[in-house]
């Protein structure tokens, strides 16, 4: 028995702190990711994929982002098994009858915790959510589960094996030794939002589009291939477009800033490339202000998205920064009243220190060139 195990595509999401071409792009990105995963199905041999939960971002999704979804799991041979998560909830009268009512024959939803023969002899126990927040484990009902001539048992649930770094009471919480306790071949677990070995029959799959700044690996779906008495055979495959990386430099001159610049262009596609990145260091108030520069007009304009944190990047007016503006008089003058005040530290230090920043920068737009 082979398939595919995908999680957490929560279509619809907004992205409401990007500018709107990033937004349409990283929308469009997760219905793309529908077709990555039917095409992996029929290039790995798979006929089913099973989706353990979040498939929408809302239990209040628009009809448009239904239908486009349903049109793109219809374009393919394999089936689709929807469990509802946290995020789509199985509730009367709510996401999934609006769902079912346009599905195709080759989507299941598994809006019930009643198993379900996917292969003569092959059980899918679901454990679907009915709340956004259950303080039961959702999974313990798979002991009491019939599975008549069962050969191989295969879980399907959304929720938390231990807390991941929530505050609080950890919701949806998961007994670890699941697969054990139920007798199952194989756990398929959403939630967490990257591919994670549990143990050797339990696993969280990701999500097949990555969508904050956490780990530099792109969207993953798994391969599973089942044989009965035997450890599952689990294979990591990529199923995103984009990619987000989170990135902290220590810089002290120009020249070792754009050796960092060069060899992350090296490294990455850029326009599939979200990067977060800080900046922190000392150096000369020049080689600050043309390292943001440098950011601002060719690095941003190569990647996706660019947010620049730059306040422990401390920049100093070196002897060749002042003697520039001394030439000038006046600004000169301001430039060393404004040094004075920057190393007396204080709050005067902080107004002191943005002033003279645009004192330089407004000095460099009018240099001849």
């Amino acid at each position: 028995m082979k398939f595919i195990h995908s999680a957490d595509w929560q279509l619809g999401k907004p992205y409401g702190r990007f500018e709107p071409e990033v937004r349409a792009g990283l929308s469009e990105a997760r219905f793309e990711a529908i077709d990555t995963l039917g095409r992996a199905a029929a290039e790995h041999g798979a006929q089913h994929v099973v989706v353990a939960g979040d498939i929408f971002d809302t239990e209040g999704p628009e009809d448009r982002t239904i239908v486009q979804a349903i049109s793109r799991m219809s374009r393919h041979s394999c089936r689709w098994w929807l469990l509802p998560g946290n995020h789509d909830f199985a509730r009367n009268g709510g996401l999934w009858d609006r769902v079912r009512q346009r599905a195709s024959d080759n989507i299941v939803i598994l809006s019930t915790p009643e198993p379900v023969e996917m292969n003569p002899g092959v059980w899918l126990l679901p454990a679907p959510l009915e709340h956004r927040h259950n303080l039961e484990d959702p999974t313990a009902r798979f002991d009491a589960m019939e599975t008549p001539g069962a050969m191989l048992r295969i879980g399907l649930a959304h929720g938390s094996i231990r807390n991941f770094g929530s505050q609080g009471e950890t919701k949806n919480q998961i007994a670890p030794d699941r697969a054990r306790r139920s007798n199952l071949d194989y756990l398929a677990l959403g939630d967490w939002h990257g591919a994670l070995r549990v143990d050797g029959r339990t696993w969280y799959a990701g999500t097949p589009e990555v969508d904050r700044f956490q780990r530099d690996d792109p969207g993953q779906a798994l391969v599973v291939e089942l044989s009965t008495g035997a450890e599952p055979s689990v294979t990591p495959i990529r199923t995103g477009r984009f990619q987000w990386l989170l990135r902290d430099w220590m810089v002290g001159d120009q020249a070792a800033f754009d050796a960092e610049c060069e060899l992350l262009l090296g490294a990455i596609d850029a326009p599939t490339t979200l990067l977060h990145l800080t900046l922190a260091g000392i150096t000369s108030l020049g080689d600050r202000i043309g390292m943001l520069a440098r950011l601002e007009h060719d690095i941003g304009h190569q990647l996706r998205y660019l947010d620049v944190r730059a306040d422990d990047l401390v920049g100093r007016p070196s002897e060749e920064d002042i003697a520039n503006l001394a030439v000038e008089g006046m600004l000169g003058a301001a430039a060393a009243m404004l040094n004075t005040r920057i190393e007396g530290g204080g709050e005067d230090a902080v107004v002191a220190k943005r002033a003279l920043e645009r004192l330089f920068v407004e000095y460099s737009r009018e240099e001849p060139a």
